[in-house]
């Protein structure tokens, strides 16, 4: 049974990339990227060396990892406290001071380790995540198979009274896993380059848009937004609607100019209109600053996807009690705040989000009127073939 919900997970996973959030610089999707005019968190570019001393559980795709001792270092025994943590996430999406802060009050080492896309993430976690890392970062798309294969821990929430910060609305399998950020994928456009105004997903097939839109890439980050456009569940599990999907998105891919970095497209000007994260979004306007003629997209009808980013301990973790005194950390409302200043994504932490800054609650890449009408990434089960057929011909240009 494990075996075919590891590949049911894999399968998924090769089909929606970045459909939960996070990634690195220039990954070939929509990545989330270090706010304009400052360096890098967590060292440079993916594809070159990331900061740290020796690996932490190996050489990782992309260059070496960060740390000093191996991962799954010192193990916790006879009640002694964990010196050392070990975290495998998406790069460029957690603030150093946070980790350095963290580092400090706990007399701890923290290795943080990167994927490439969310696909790295399952293949760790049903592999035995546990002998190399003790918590690891995945989304609320695969968090049912994940507990129903075994593969995360429950969560011993008496050690993290400071998740009680976070909207209740906002969990998925609430006793394995702790939500850190969220990201509204939506249309946001040039007011002034846009030849029309978008107000549905429709609007991005018009001829008007040839050559004009950025967007993120993954099956199930695009062929929802076809479904949506066609009047269907976005989770469809008929083949005749997601071949209807195809069909669409055909007509979508005539219009876009690029795949990826769509603050630098948007700003740049190769783009006028973007399918991007709020993040990111966010980062564009900062860039343009005072000059900034971006909008989100005022839709009237059309949902949009909210995904989750979340923290999990994997099944044999060795630092459990570390790795909850994070969790516990990250949920601390003027911990988070700061966090939020270098990387404003959406936020569950209501607490946190109260505390943060003036420039973040004022956000315009936050400021649309439609953030109940959202989907969420369901389970599709054995559909998920059939995304992948159409997925693929979309690829090729079939």
């Amino acid at each position: 049974m494990k075996k075919i919900l590891a590949l049911l997970l894999t399968m998924g996973l090769t089909l929606s990339l970045t459909a939960c959030g996070g990634g690195t610089k220039d990954s070939g999707n929509d990545a989330k990227e270090p706010a304009a005019g400052g360096e890098e968190a967590g060292g440079e570019e993916a594809g070159g060396e990331e900061t740290g001393g020796e690996e932490a559980g190996g050489e990782e795709a992309g260059g070496e990892e960060t740390g000093g001792e191996e991962a799954g270092g010192e193990e916790t025994g006879g009640g002694e406290a964990s010196s050392e943590l070990n975290i495998y996430m998406w790069q460029q999406y957690i603030s150093d001071e946070l980790i350095a802060n963290f580092e400090k009050e706990n007399n701890c080492k923290v290795n943080l380790s990167y994927m490439s896309d969310n696909a790295d993430a399952i293949t760790k976690l049903t592999a035995g995540g546990g002998d190399e890392y003790d918590l690891i970062m995945t989304c609320d798309a695969y968090m049912e198979s994940l507990v129903a294969g075994g593969y995360v821990e429950k969560i011993n929430f008496d050690n993290i009274p400071n998740a009680s910060n976070i909207n209740e609305s906002y969990w998925t399998a609430k006793e394995y896993c702790v939500p850190y950020l969220m990201n509204y994928i939506y249309v946001v456009y040039d007011k002034e380059k846009c030849p029309i105004e978008i107000t549905s997903y429709n609007d991005l097939i018009k001829p008007e848009l040839k050559g004009q839109i950025s967007t993120i890439d993954g099956a199930r980050n695009l062929f929802p937004i076809a479904l949506i456009a066609l009047g269907y569940d976005p989770n469809s599990t008929e083949e005749s609607e997601i071949a209807e999907a195809y069909e669409w998105l055909v007509k979508f891919n005539e219009n876009v100019v690029a795949y990826g970095n769509a603050e630098q497209n948007l700003t740049n000007g190769t783009a006028s209109v973007a399918l991007t994260f709020d993040g990111n979004a966010s980062w564009a306007m900062a860039e343009m600053g005072e000059d900034n003629t971006l909008a989100v997209a005022d839709f009237k009808d059309d949902a949009v996807q909210l995904g989750f980013d979340l923290y999990v301990i994997p099944v044999g973790a060795k630092h459990t009690d570390l790795a909850e005194k994070f969790l516990n950390y990250i949920c601390d409302p003027q911990v988070m705040a700061s966090n939020l200043e270098e990387y404003p994504y959406s936020c569950p932490n209501e607490a946190a989000v109260e505390a943060a800054s003036d420039t973040y609650k004022n956000d315009p890449a936050r400021n649309f009127s439609y953030k109940e009408n959202v989907f969420f990434q369901e389970d599709v089960g054995e559909a998920l073939t059939i995304y992948n057929d159409y997925y693929q011909k979309l690829k090729v240009g079939e």
